[in-house]
């Protein structure tokens, strides 16, 4: 039981970790399922890179919570102790985890909204918004 406690808490903690190193790194590009994934981080790929930067720190330290209480799991002398120990690193980590993506939120909020494209008030039409009004 503790070795399979240890691995969950190892991969959970490996995942963190390497999500949090892309985005201190600038490598972590919007995708639909890591990173911040608020709608003022995916507004454009500077607010992404941004929030994710920020939040970057507190996600490898989120790795490192679960990693240290993975390996503490594997010396736990009871399974009641190696529960407690897996509960408090997997709460702990996703706790640090959500407090590092609520950071990166509010930077990415802070960036001004980006400029219109020139002559074209942001509609659909692809840029034919003046061949539309001179009709």
């Amino acid at each position: 039981m503790n070795i399979l406690l240890a691995v969950v808490l190892g991969l959970v903690g490996v995942a963190f970790a390497a999500v949090g190193a892309l985005g201190l790194r600038g490598r972590l590009r919007r995708n639909p399922f890591v990173g911040v994934r608020t709608k003022a981080a995916l507004r454009d790929d500077e607010a992404f890179a941004l929030a994710n930067r920020v939040a970057g720190v507190p996600n490898v330290g989120a790795g490192a919570v679960a990693l240290v209480c993975g390996a503490v799991v594997l010396f736990a002398p009871t399974t009641a102790i190696a529960l407690v120990v897996s509960l408090i690193g997997l709460l702990g980590g996703v706790a640090v985890a959500v407090a590092g993506g609520l950071v990166g939120h509010r930077a990415a909020a802070a960036l001004p909204e980006p400029e219109p494209a020139d002559g074209c008030g942001g509609c659909a039409c692809a840029g034919a918004c003046g061949v539309l009004t001179r009709a």
